[in-house]
């Protein structure tokens, strides 16, 4: 098998010496036209089937009662049952109903969420950072010289936020610099988002938080509900360690106790803390996330109540999670270590591009038969049966699922490889690209910065649907699809909105 077909791509580089050339092998995202995986397939449609059985049976129930009941004329009712009767079947055909109405499943939906944006005066550009790197004396000359190359081939640009703090000389990682930092960007964006939806702390049911590295005692979700004095009985989550990707399985989270408490609200957290994943060290690989990672939260407000449809603005429809944690390669692809000197950082393979577009193509043919139009269904079975050897497959054009992509921000090669991949034009990657170079790569909130720029654009419309996928350690990549409820005004206050702090 060749090196392009195994996710990998060859470069001829001059070496500097009369006719001396070197090949320089470069990873890449695994083809997606290659070959199809009929197990991911075969299990998009099994969540198709259970999730969606319900819809499928409830019209026939309904045809079936009310043609029965249409044979009956007032006449009939009149001659076969007296009063009491008649109030009594009246009664149990309505109680039958609202246990009916009550057992389908209920929708969940986003009243609203907020993006935090820091105070000017944790702005850095690029040469800034490499001016303060310097400074600090924390790094070598080469530790240097690579995250300058980084920074200048990464996206990112010169107006993201991160602690300044971490470039102070010998500086090591402390709870309480987490502690700070997470309190900042959380507490306002979840007193953003309390004015936003008029949502009182005291009637959240639900908090959900994620945080990758930063785990304290009390934990940060103690925290919120220290510091917003939420209810005595509210059910609360820390999820931790589990990368960019954890914001999505937060939401999965919050929905599976939404469908346990109907009628509630949950408040869903997700944050990182820049100064706690700081790495102080010479260490190529650990250096990486130094030059992508900075401040941001999200604070999103969950509820299934069936009145607020009324008012929310978008509708959970499919949710997707792959974990490729069994295999080796993929498991240690992003972890964290100590150095030889014992400094603590993220250790990011130079496999991680080939993982996670594995994981990516495993999880969109999982999402494929949820959200892809039949007539696209079709048209990739019939490719399939009929297809020729050594032909590539037909792949379904996820454009005609989704309006709107919102990937998550890594890199600008991460994003330049899934665009060619899946053959997304410009106008899909456009949110993705923007929030990458205006607040670099925020984590697990990451994709709702890319929502919040949609929106201040005014390109959310009435019935668009809105695919976030992100990724992260273990490794995983995970999707969740969101159908607009209504036209989304340009909202009064937004991360984007550059004079209002």
């Amino acid at each position: 098998m060749s090196k392009e077909s195994e996710g990998f791509s060859t470069e001829i580089v001059h070496c500097g010496v009369e006719n001396s050339f070197s090949v320089r092998v470069r990873p890449r995202l695994p083809d997606f036209l290659s070959s199809v995986n009929l197990k991911y397939v075969k299990l998009g449609y099994g969540y198709l089937i259970n999730h969606r059985l319900y819809l499928l049976l409830a019209p026939l129930l309904i045809a079936a009662l009310v043609a029965h009941i249409g044979k009956f004329t007032w006449e009939d009712l009149y001659d076969k049952y007296d009063l009491t009767e008649a109030l009594f079947i009246s009664g149990l055909l309505c109680l039958m109903l609202y246990f009916f109405i009550d057992s389908t499943p209920r929708s969940t939906y986003v009243l609203d969420f907020t993006c935090f944006r820091p105070p000017n005066e944790y702005k850095i550009s690029k040469a800034e950072f490499i001016e303060l790197a310097k400074k600090s004396g924390n790094f070598s000359d080469a530790a240097i010289e690579f995250q300058e190359r980084v920074l200048k081939k990464s996206g990112i640009g010169n107006e993201t936020y991160m602690p300044k703090a971490v470039f102070r000389p010998g500086y090591r990682t402390s709870l309480n610099n987490g502690r700070e930092e997470v309190s900042m960007v959380m507490f306002g964006a979840i007193n953003d988002l309390l004015a936003a939806t008029k949502v009182k702390a005291k009637d959240i049911k639900i908090l959900v938080v994620n945080c990758g590295i930063l785990n304290t005692t009390p934990s940060i979700s103690s925290m919120i509900v220290n510091h917003f004095k939420l209810r005595h009985d509210i059910h609360s989550f820390n999820l931790g360690g589990m990368g960019c990707a954890a914001g999505i399985i937060a939401i999965d989270l919050a929905k599976d106790l939404l469908d346990a408490y109907p009628s509630s609200y949950a408040l869903v957290v997700s944050t990182d803390a820049v100064s706690y994943s700081w790495y102080s060290g010479n260490d190529t690989d650990m250096l990486i996330p130094n030059c992508f990672f900075r401040m941001g939260a999200a604070a999103i407000m969950l509820s299934n109540f069936r009145l607020d449809r009324w008012r929310a603005k978008y509708e959970l429809k499919q949710l997707v999670r792959t974990h490729k944690g069994m295999d080796n390669k993929s498991f240690k692809s992003i972890h964290q270590r100590e150095d030889s000197e014992g400094r603590k950082g993220l250790s990011i393979s130079k496999d991680i591009i080939e993982v996670g577009g594995h994981a990516l193509k495993a999880n969109i043919t999982t999402l494929g038969p949820l959200v892809l139009p039949v007539s696209e269904q079709l048209h990739f079975f019939t490719n399939l049966l009929l297809k020729k050897k050594k032909t590539k497959p037909y792949i379904p054009d996820y454009k005609l699922a989704f309006e709107h992509v919102c990937i998550l921000a890594t890199s600008k090669k991460v994003l330049d490889e899934i665009q060619k991949n899946l053959e997304l034009t410009e106008e899909y990657m456009e949110a993705s690209r923007k929030t990458l170079e205006r607040f670099g790569n925020t984590s697990s909130s990451s994709i709702w910065y890319e929502l919040a720029y949609l929106e201040f654009n005014s390109r959310i419309k009435k019935g668009d649907r809105i695919c976030q996928i992100a990724f992260g350690s273990g490794f995983k990549c995970n999707s969740v699809v969101w159908k607009t409820l209504k036209n989304v005004k340009r909202p009064k206050k937004s991360p984007w909105i550059e004079d209002q702090c």
